[in-house]
């Protein structure tokens, strides 16, 4: 059985947000630190840590504006039995401009509007909002 670590980190994310909880704890990888870094700059968590180098776990404090939860869905594109890919030119928002999209490219994971201005594309990893 293959364990998809990016699925198992967006659901985290989305669903301590749903129950509104302050921070959660998930599995520390180095996919994982990329992807919070990008959301932590697009402002959809307030931070994340880990206690020190060994540490397995990351723990990842949450975003709230008014009580409403900064992270509301997210999907799932590319996946282990089927890779998504697009060019720069291919990159479109996501919910008109109120979500992102996260990429793998070779410039490391970025956001879909930094993947355009850098013109880098990659793989689409998930759509969140």
């Amino acid at each position: 059985m293959v364990v998809d670590n990016i699925s198992n980190l967006i659901t985290s994310l989305k669903n301590a947000s749903t129950a509104g909880k302050d921070y959660l704890n998930v599995p520390a990888t180095k996919m994982s630190v990329s992807i919070l870094n990008v959301l932590k700059e697009n402002n959809f968590i307030a931070d994340f840590s880990t206690k020190d180098k060994e540490a397995k776990q990351i723990k990842v404090v949450l975003r709230y504006e008014d009580g409403a939860a900064a992270i509301t869905d997210v999907k799932r594109i590319s996946k282990n039995s089927r890779r998504v890919y697009q060019s720069s030119k291919e990159i479109k928002n996501v919910r008109r401009g109120y979500g992102m999209a996260v990429l793998s490219t070779p410039n490391g994971v970025l956001s879909g509007l930094t993947a355009k201005e850098q013109k880098v594309g990659g793989e689409l990893l998930f759509e969140i909002w």
